[in-house]
């Protein structure tokens, strides 16, 4: 879309007077609870005048990724040019409805680097493991030109905190002005590639009755209360309101999109062009404080030593992941449990964040955001959770610098997937992230310590009183035979 026709839209049109107010800066507003960032994608999607263009690594077959898709599908009914580029490492269960989506007017699905073998994944990945090992992490929506969102969410129920068993703890940004161009741009080079191939090609071809089966999909929803949920928060104050009323608070930033080549997945993940690469100039000479937010994070023997260099330098380093209890993947837990030791040893601070976390820690990782009203139930999430894991991506430099993004510290971003993220100059986000790991660590996560012999703690803080575990939290049986033996298996690079 070009400029002229991104302005012509309601959407563009709201916002030009903003964006008129603030040359070559972005403005950039945090989505902190799920129920939040569920909403302004089908909101989002519900004002779309020209173009949808959404990009993501997982797109579950759930209610909220149903309803998401059915919001598209009204969408490309009003006019709207509508492109969907999923990797196809997680469309299982998913090909009826692309096949029904392929067939529509205005709509074009692609997957990135596709099994071939439809019935048969297990085996295609056996059999041509070096290729489909290689996936597509990244995640934007982007609507008329004027708006995008990126992060760290992908689409499905547990990201909306509409699951009752877990809800990952996440975070996206929602930005307006200039840097929408450059995710438009992004998307366009990804859609483009030889490894996005038309899902026509793939799928068999749609039945007379596909869009009906998908219709009975949606209508079927009518009585589940988590679809009645997410009604409830289509129902308040939306995003688009906020925006046309001039009510939203945008924070103003020079805004940065960083983001793998395509041709990635064909190459070993080196060479100063990857993001990682770029990421890393950002990052690695701070000159005060450095804050790490990574689900999965797992150093290696290089980036531990680099962490070590800048705590030595006077940096103060603090690293935020996952606990055992909390990890949704205990072998990449494995991949970090043995280089706690001489992280600690380096003078690096490590958290671990617990299962049983108040899903709001995610908010000190935002500055501006926008929420769903004032009603406090609501940052839980739509149905309330027994269980939380970390999920989140976002880097905080020096006070003044905020990435937030796909890329995990971890093998599997820096040398096989492709990753996105924006970096964003903004002291008022840095800040926000600051002072509240300062506020809700103590009671969101275990702080790692070493006692005597190098023996590791868990300090963990109840009613204003420390509990010191000699053991890890959640280390079942199960759990202490996996880490283990994923520990002894040269896979670090693949995790």
């Amino acid at each position: 879309m070009t400029v002229h026709s991104a302005a012509d839209t309601r959407l563009g049109q709201a916002l030009a007077p903003l964006l008129q107010a603030h040359p070559s800066r972005s403005g950039v507003v945090a989505l902190r609870d799920g129920s939040a960032a569920f909403a302004a994608r089908a909101l989002l999607a519900d004002a779309a005048q020209r173009t949808l263009d959404v990009q993501y690594y997982i797109w579950h077959a759930d209610t909220s990724g149903t309803l998401l898709l059915d919001a598209l599908r009204r969408a490309a009914a009003r006019g709207v040019r509508v492109r969907i580029l999923l990797d196809d490492h997680n469309t299982s269960g998913l090909d009826g409805t692309l096949t029904a989506f392929t067939a529509l007017a205005n709509v074009e699905v692609r997957l990135f680097n596709p099994f071939r073998m439809r019935d048969w994944r297990v085996l295609g990945f056996m059999t041509d493991f070096s290729r489909l090992n290689r996936r597509m992490h990244n995640k934007s929506f982007t609507v008329d030109d004027c708006v995008t969102i990126v992060g760290g969410r992908n689409v499905g129920d547990e990201y909306f905190g509409a699951r009752s068993e877990l809800t990952f703890v996440d975070l996206d940004i929602l930005a307006v002005g200039p840097i929408v161009g450059d995710v438009s741009q992004d998307f366009e080079r990804y859609w483009t590639s030889a490894a996005a191939c038309p899902a026509a090609a793939l799928l068999p071809p749609a039945p007379p009755d596909a869009s009906e089966v998908f219709d009975r999909q949606v209508q079927s929803l009518s009585d589940d209360p988590v679809a009645r949920s997410y009604s409830q928060a289509l129902a308040s104050p939306t995003f688009v309101d906020d925006v046309l009323a001039g009510r939203l608070t945008f924070d103003w930033s020079h805004v940065q999109l960083l983001s793998d080549d395509p041709a990635k997945i064909h190459s070993k993940g080196t060479g100063s062009e990857l993001m990682w690469a770029r990421l890393k100039r950002i990052i690695a000479q701070p000159r005060s404080e450095l804050i790490l937010a990574s689900a999965y994070f797992v150093p290696g023997a290089q980036g531990v030593a680099d962490l070590k260099a800048m705590a030595a330098a006077g940096v103060r380093i603090t690293v935020l992941t996952n606990s055992l209890e909390a990890t949704d993947v205990p072998a990449v837990h494995a991949g970090y449990a043995k280089r706690r030791v001489a992280l600690l040893r380096g003078g690096i601070a490590l958290y671990e964040f617990k299962r049983n976390a108040d899903p709001r820690v995610a908010g000190p990782l935002h500055g501006a955001h926008w929420s769903l009203g004032s009603g406090g139930s609501r940052e839980h999430g739509m149905t309330g959770s027994s269980g939380a894991s970390l999920h989140t991506k976002a880097f905080a430099v020096d006070g003044e610098r905020v990435f937030v993004g796909s890329f995990n510290f971890d093998p599997r971003s820096t040398q096989l997937n492709t990753e996105m993220g924006l970096v964003i100059d903004s002291p008022t986000l840095a800040q926000s992230m600051i002072e509240g790991l300062n506020r809700r660590l103590p009671s969101a996560t275990y702080r790692v310590r070493l006692g005597d012999r190098d023996k590791l703690q868990w300090v963990e803080t109840l009613d204003g009183r420390d509990l010191i575990h000699h053991k890890e939290p959640g280390r079942t049986f199960w759990r202490r035979i996996g880490v283990a033996i994923a520990s002894l298996l040269p896979i670090e690079w693949l995790l």
